[in-house]
């Protein structure tokens, strides 16, 4: 197939807005369909509006088009997680080896509004054109015809555009994958996580925290108040507020607490005021602002083949995952950064003209498949960590011998953690460490209290028969 003059990139969040940046320093022409209206110039959701945690893949997929630095200004960087139990007790549990690795807390708008303006600049820059039409609703993707028909939201009207070239990162509803499942014979899942979510916001504090003194919680963590079946959290914003998150069951037996539960504001404060009382005063007019807010679903998709011809899905609507490992939009920007060198390589050796971008595009879904699977493992994994475990004396301990293997073995352990967040090593390679390492650690910490009475000399000789041999050999060491 001959090359088309443009490409079409359905949906306009940080994922498609990238992809469309990343296609035009290509040379490509870029045409971006996106539903909802432009957010840099009406106030609306920025979809999932949990806070994102940018890491090293999505860094290393900005720095690719030159916008790491400027994503960074607008983060604030969270060193570990910091635990509130009942009693308010505060426990911290550090990410890294040390303070140079960090996560960077950051609005899913502001950085979606950053990319969407690199994109539609990327011309003055000798780069392709790409243009974003807002209100436009993917209504169908004729796979024979290779056209895609839209609908206005704002009149109603319906038109079609041809579309040879299509890829699809319009989330976990994304209307392309329900055009392929249909018409192609793409298998799809969906699986509804059984806890919901709520946000709120904890206001900016005079005399608080952090520089100014304008946070009323430590700004450089996770905030993280476990509670066995469900949780709260609370992530940093720059201008002093936390954007805070209940995680809770959409239904319970009875006794236990669940949103069906949470019917009116007095039974909203009094649920707060039992599991999170040192977080109520800091939340004005909370059980009003959670009545109101929305409740939120979380889905994990899985879908293959993710293309048909030159058609191929991305990020969410790909793989869409639950966002307790922070690696949502990191993955998918991850995406970008695999297809563009796949890309960069038919194109040297096929040339513009001759590019099999059917070929291409299962060649890039073959290559990412294992690690997305691998991901959402692990995210439904912390999930639970996060809600049960992180609160546990004998996970605490564990934790904690761990960063001292980490401190006396640097060549030779990794956490699990590490390699999901602080590197680029693939999504499949770190699931299969932790499983060593979980191991390790059960062994290690069986019968001893404290981290100073872990056998280390036991522990450097198990390292070497587990695993480093299989780090090594997946070139991580």
């Amino acid at each position: 197939m001959a090359i088309p003059e443009t490409l079409t990139v359905i949906g306009a969040g940080p994922v498609g807005s990238l992809l469309a940046l990343t296609l035009a320093r290509r040379g490509f022409d870029v045409e971006v369909y996106e539903r909802r209206p432009d957010m840099r110039r009406h106030d609306i959701s920025a979809g999932r509006s949990i806070n994102l945690a940018v890491s090293t893949r999505g860094l290393h997929a900005l720095e690719q088009v030159g916008l790491q630095q400027e994503v960074l200004t607008q983060a604030v960087p969270m060193r570990g997680r910091m635990m509130h139990a009942v009693s308010g007790e505060l426990t911290f549990q550090r990410y890294g080896k040390d303070d140079s690795q960090f996560i960077n807390s950051m609005s899913r708008g502001g950085i979606n509004k950053m990319v969407m303006d690199a994109a539609e600049r990327a011309h003055e820059e000798g780069a392709g054109r790409v243009r974003i039409h807002f209100h436009q609703r993917l209504v169908d993707y004729d796979v024979t015809r290779r056209e895609a028909r839209f609908k206005d939201e704002r009149t109603g009207e319906e038109h079609v555009v041809e579309a040879p070239v299509v890829l699809g990162s319009d989330g976990t509803a994304s209307a392309l994958r329900g055009s392929l499942v249909k018409d192609a014979g793409i298998g799809s899942t969906s699986d509804v996580l059984s806890a919901g979510y709520k946000e709120l916001t904890m206001p900016p504090a005079k005399g608080g925290l952090g520089e100014g003194g304008r946070f009323a919680l430590e700004p450089h963590a996770l905030h993280i108040w476990p509670r066995g079946n469900f949780m709260l959290i609370a992530l940093a914003n720059q201008d002093g507020s936390f954007t805070c998150t209940l995680f809770l069951p959409f239904e319970a037996p009875a006794g236990q607490p669940c949103f069906a539960q949470l019917t009116d504001a007095p039974a909203a404060q009094a649920f707060f005021e039992r599991h999170f009382p040192d977080a109520v005063p800091l939340i004005p007019g909370l059980a009003e602002a959670f009545m109101a807010a929305p409740l939120g679903q979380m889905t994990t998709v899985k879908t293959w083949p993710w293309s048909h011809g030159a058609a191929v899905l991305l990020g969410d609507a790909a793989h869409g995952i639950v966002p307790f490992f922070g690696q949502g939009m990191n993955a998918g920007f991850e995406d970008c950064t695999v297809l563009d060198g796949l890309l960069a390589r038919r194109l040297t050796s096929e040339g513009r003209e001759r590019l099999d971008w059917a070929a291409l595009f299962r060649e890039f879904a073959e290559t990412r498949k294992p690690h997305t699977d691998a991901i959402a493992e692990l995210a439904v994994d912390n999930f639970v960590e996060m809600r049960d475990r992180v609160g546990d004396r004998r996970f605490l301990l564990q934790k904690a011998v761990e960063v001292e293997l980490q401190r006396r073995f640097p060549g030779k352990y990794v956490s699990r953690y590490g390699l999901v967040t602080f590197s680029r090593v693939p999504y499949r390679v770190a699931l299969e460490a932790g499983r060593i390492q979980e191991g390790l650690l059960a062994e290690l910490c069986g019968g001893v209290e404290r981290p100073e009475d872990v056998d280390y000399t036991r522990a450097e000789q198990l390292l070497d028969e587990r695993l480093v041999p299989f780090l090594k050999d997946r070139g991580v060491l």
